[in-house]
């Protein structure tokens, strides 16, 4: 099969999955099963465009032109097939995790979940190899849409009202910030094509620049900069699978690489030189502002809500750093976070599944009931804290390399701090689980592990951020490629 032929399926076979759920929804088996190869086969297909663009390739695939010089096109390059391959290969874990969760605690509409959730793939597919501004802008938004009914899936007030603050936020800066950036990028540069070393012209103004700057990184709200992040501590009233699709699958991961892709494709590093100052200091404000925030946070996915926050805006520093290291340290963070957060929402949804308990204040001694979740979990907290031998270790090295070859000291303030806090409000946890005696309510009522798809995913996100640790070679080789042409 041709690359271009790749490209179309890998956007048509989560579409063509979605319509075969729907069609199956009175048969559970059927539809999970449906679900799961369909998986299976869109990580297989984006799998098989590793080889040529590691080689040098860039496949290229037009759809439609429906104004002159503005395609609907995409083209697969580094940094966005790291993120398809994210998206494609979680997709398979999480629908395991799914069938775990949505059976074991008799959620309601189970198809229209199923559904919503292979259309979330598509438009994170599509986002990952647009090939300018325009394709991500539509589907960016599509992402923000499809993914509403999955944030209000419970169909309570307080799912609704989660909601509202979802798409209000989302959907405003958007229209607000990051559209006039388009629009103003194709009035000054003549196109939106994504080339490496920027688009805009050499002798822009440079409070131009820094105000298109500030239009993006705001307007890409989907990376949750303070003040526009309130949307994702809201959304934590989906249901587990929802949360890890918001936070490592799709959502989260479609702003942060947005903004990796404006700065490396439509700024250029040389471009923004002396220009980043203020996002450094923004994004470091939000590293700490919000693991301050997840210090204090009894409830757990509230703690991990405000840990991705912080986490998220380790990717902007670091591209904002403007450093090559610290550009590779950003792509490499896309997919280090994925595993190890995804591995501690995973963790989360089997607590509350097999113990029905939600605050960390009630885990005492939960480790020895559910051995394999917690030491899931505390393997995914390693990774967040940027402790070998996990895969955060990896991106923060080059992140802290990056800042170092910059002499970015705040930047290195912000990274040490917020290590010690991310350890503050993590390690606490796995110190409960495993060496504090079980509560009294939890020896009236035992329980065991979560059931078995829940126990499997989690396990295999475990491994896997283990794995990149060990074996960083792949993602490493397409990151470095974003700066290698410079």
């Amino acid at each position: 099969m041709s690359s271009e032929s790749l490209i179309l399926a890998a956007l048509l076979l989560p579409l063509l999955g979605a319509v075969a759920i729907a069609l199956a929804g009175k048969r559970p088996n059927l539809r999970e099963g449906i679900t799961l190869s369909t998986a299976l086969g869109l990580f297989l297909c984006v799998g098989q465009l590793l080889a040529p663009v590691l080689a040098g390739a860039r496949p290229e695939l037009t759809l439609i032109e429906p104004l002159p010089g503005l395609p609907l096109a995409f083209r697969v390059e580094p940094l966005g097939l790291i993120f398809a391959l994210i998206a494609s290969g979680l997709w398979i874990v999480n629908s395991i995790y799914s069938i775990g969760y949505m059976r074991g605690n008799h959620e309601q509409h189970q198809t229209r979940f199923y559904v919503c959730f292979a259309l979330a793939i598509a438009g994170a597919l599509a986002i990952a190899f647009a090939a300018n501004l325009l394709t991500l802008f539509l589907f960016y938004e599509a992402l923000t849409l499809i993914t509403y009914p999955l944030v209000t899936h419970a169909g309570t007030d307080k799912a609704r009202a989660g909601g509202r603050v979802y798409l209000a936020i989302l959907m405003g800066t958007s229209v607000l910030f990051l559209l006039p950036a388009v629009i103003y990028t194709w009035h000054v540069a003549g196109t939106t094509d994504f080339r490496l070393g920027g688009i805009l012209p050499a002798g822009m103004d440079k409070d131009s620049v820094a105000i298109l700057l500030a239009l993006f990184m705001f307007g890409i709200g989907k990376a949750a900069l303070m003040p526009f992040h309130r949307w994702l501590p809201a959304a934590m009233v989906a249901p587990t699978p929802v949360s890890a699709l918001l936070h490592a699958v799709a959502v989260v991961k479609a702003g942060v690489f947005s903004v990796i892709k404006v700065v490396v494709y439509i700024f250029g590093l040389d471009q923004l030189a002396g220009a980043t100052d203020w996002l450094v200091a923004i994004a470091g404000f939000t590293i700490i502002a919000a693991s301050v925030v997840a210090l204090s946070a009894d409830n757990l996915k509230r703690r991990l809500a405000y840990s991705t926050i912080s986490q998220l805006s380790y990717v902007t520093l670091a591209v904002a750093i403007l450093a090559p290291l610290s550009v590779v340290a950003a792509a490499l963070h896309i997919a280090a976070h994925a595993f190890g957060k995804i591995t501690l929402f995973f963790a989360a949804g089997s607590i509350y599944t097999a113990a029905h308990k939600t605050e960390v204040s009630q885990l005492d001694g939960i480790g020895r009931r559910m051995p394999w979740t917690m030491a899931a979990f505390g393997i995914g907290a390693l990774s967040m804290i940027g402790l070998p031998p996990a895969a955060g270790f990896v991106s923060k090295w080059y992140l802290v390399s990056g800042a170092m070859s910059q002499g970015q000291w705040f930047a290195l303030a912000v990274v040490l701090a917020s290590t010690l806090l991310n350890a503050a409000y993590f390690l606490p946890i796995v110190y409960r689980a495993f060496f504090r005696p079980l509560s009294a309510e939890a020896v009236a009522h035992p329980h065991g592990e979560a059931p078995l798809p829940i126990v499997i995913a989690l396990s295999l996100t475990a491994a896997g951020t283990l794995a990149m640790f060990f074996f960083p070679d792949v993602p490493l080789a397409l990151a470095q490629q974003l700066v290698a042409a410079r």
